[in-house]
């Protein structure tokens, strides 16, 4: 019986042992690419001109008119209106680095 006892602790202590580290996998996974597609992110926003200021040159969509404006930590246009599908689609276009600018 104690054999028997034995056997299913150790095999219950190796399951919990690797669920615990598929999880931690798991989540090491899911930083990881959050860290892949900020870095990315932040690439492109690096790569659009600028002026003087340190402000991005972009057409504004809503507007269609040349601007200059500073970035937010999420990458959008100070000039950004939340909820404006103009606005959405040219800070979707800034992180992508696809925005039209001058």
């Amino acid at each position: 019986m104690t054999d028997r006892r034995l056997e299913r602790f150790l095999r219950s202590t190796l399951r919990d042992a690797g669920e615990g580290y598929q999880q931690m996998r798991e989540s090491t996974d899911t930083q990881l690419e959050q860290a892949r597609e900020a870095y990315r992110t932040a690439k492109h926003a690096r790569g659009l001109p600028t002026d003087d200021d340190g402000r991005v040159r972009i057409v504004c969509r809503r507007h269609v008119e040349r601007r200059a404006a500073k970035l937010d930590d999420e990458y959008r246009p100070a000039c950004f209106e939340d909820g404006h599908p103009d606005c959405e689609g040219c800070a979707e276009d800034v992180r992508e680095g696809r925005i039209e600018t001058w």
